[in-house]
């Protein structure tokens, strides 16, 4: 009877596991919610607590041996429960940093890879830190997620690295971003577009 719990509490620990090395080999980019792990998991967590119930009963009863096996099934539980807590939070700090990096609208791309409640979340998180912004700077120019370390100089030179066409400052000022082409440009104006990977800092000779 061992045996066979030891083996579906091994193949229960497979399901989480493999969600973390998911998220892991994807280094910073948000990979695909696991939908399937997350309800294997669930439901495997599910029957373990169930089977658990029960040998507690009987455990109760007097039925000394049966110790071992609800012990193993309670620490199979607890690991799934922290292999999901870290596979949830890691993928909001992932998104969280996205946002500062390259702004309020997501890409399909990374739509697609997300669970409603990430998205849910995401907007929610959009949503504190306009209102917290808009409080430090009831004008609306203030954006913390440009210029998150102090510049050297208040311009910069930059080359676009792919096509945009017609980007207009907030001072009425427009510069053609063609692909490779170079402009001089305030850092408070290119940051936004740097963040996205339209612009990239030419270093200085």
């Amino acid at each position: 009877m061992l045996n066979s719990i030891l083996q579906f509490i091994t193949m229960s620990d497979n399901w989480a596991v493999d969600m973390i090395n998911d998220l892991w080999k994807s280094k910073d980019k948000i990979p695909q919610y696991r939908y399937d792990g997350m309800r294997m998991v669930f439901e495997e967590m599910k029957t373990l607590y169930q089977s658990n119930q029960v040998d507690v009963k009987a455990a109760i009863e007097g039925d000394t041996e049966l110790h071992t096996v609800i012990q193993a099934r309670h620490l199979s539980i607890q690991r799934n429960k922290r292999c999901l807590t870290a596979y949830l939070y890691n993928r909001l700090v992932r998104l969280k940093h996205l946002r500062w990096k390259a702004g309020s609208v997501l890409s399909a791309e990374v739509r697609a890879n997300l669970s409603d409640q990430e998205m849910e979340w995401f907007q929610n998180y959009n949503q504190i830190l306009a209102k917290y912004m808009i409080n430090v700077d009831s004008d609306g120019m203030l954006d913390l997620t440009l210029n998150t370390e102090p510049p050297k100089h208040i311009y910069a030179r930059v080359r676009c690295v792919k096509h945009y066409g017609i980007f207009e400052t907030e001072d009425g000022r427009q510069f053609n971003l063609c692909e490779d082409s170079e402009h001089y440009m305030l850092r408070y104006d290119c940051q936004q577009l740097i963040n996205q990977g339209v612009l990239k800092y030419v270093p200085n000779d």
